[in-house]
């Protein structure tokens, strides 16, 4: 099972270790574009922080991040599992997880982000400020940027078994499964059982809790109807919708009242 996640717009401050290795992330086919984007973000951070402010969308109270951004080669690096932060990694809580629990989700854990491509929660990297939605003024848009070489990587990331897809639509664009990828491929939306909308708090931790309780329990479907009949078991409400054409992945609504 391949579990891709968002990351998170706050991050915890970079660690006191050794800088960033680029050549020890996972997906080492993505190394090229994300020393072009690496490279990019801090020249722009370096030459004009009012520009910078600016292209990364960050208000005046987050300038910092600019500053941040500048020492992305030299900060100290921390597993990307306690870098990212938020609702959604707060109810995942990877650093209570069991020994057995944690290897998993070292196994089957994907960040996708707009600075790295996608990373594995044991990668070690700074922390820093590059959303998918931003537009580089000589790369252009990430999202768009990504697919090319996420298109070259995924596939055989994703092996033969289930693709869970927890990203959002910004981190969902920068690669789309195709084929025979697709068709073991499920989406979860998560809705809030008595309006039927999504909601933002349930939808993340909610997220949080379903990858959690996979991990924690040793689950390993191998395909949507299998992870439907987990969620299932595990006390979620699922509606599954199965792929209308060839090609498409599998789309889960899962109903909450209420999220602790």
């Amino acid at each position: 099972m391949l579990v891709l996640l968002p990351p998170s717009e706050g991050k915890a401050a970079s660690g006191r270790g050794a800088p960033l290795k680029p050549q020890s992330l996972s997906l080492p086919g993505l190394a090229d574009a994300r020393e072009a984007v690496l490279a990019e973000l801090v020249d722009l951070c370096a030459a004009d922080e009012e520009k910078a402010r600016e292209v990364l969308g960050l208000s005046e109270g987050l300038r910092g991040e600019v500053a941040k951004n500048l020492e992305l080669r030299t900060a100290g690096a921390r597993p990307a599992g306690e870098i990212y932060t938020g609702v959604l990694y707060d109810a995942l809580d990877l650093a209570s997880l069991d020994p057995a629990a944690k290897r998993r989700a070292a196994r089957s854990l994907l960040v996708f982000s707009g600075l790295w491509g996608a990373v594995a929660v044991t990668d070690r990297i700074p922390s820093y400020r590059c959303s998918m939605g931003v537009r580089l003024p000589g790369l252009g848009a990430l999202g768009a940027y990504w697919r090319t070489p996420m298109a070259s990587v995924m596939p055989e990331a994703a092996g033969s078994g289930l693709v869970l897809d927890l990203r959002s639509a910004a981190y969902a664009a920068a690669w789309k499964p195709k084929g025979e990828v697709a068709a073991r491929t499920a989406t979860v939306r998560v809705l809030h059982a008595p309006t039927r909308k999504v909601v933002s708090h349930f939808n993340k931790a909610t997220k949080g809790r379903i990858v959690r309780s996979l991990l924690t329990g040793g689950a390993a479907p191998k395909d949507p109807a299998a992870l439907v009949e987990v969620l299932r078991d595990l006390g979620y409400v699922v509606e599954a919708r199965a792929p209308g054409r060839a090609g498409t992945p599998w789309a889960l609504d899962v109903l909450v009242d209420e999220v602790h």
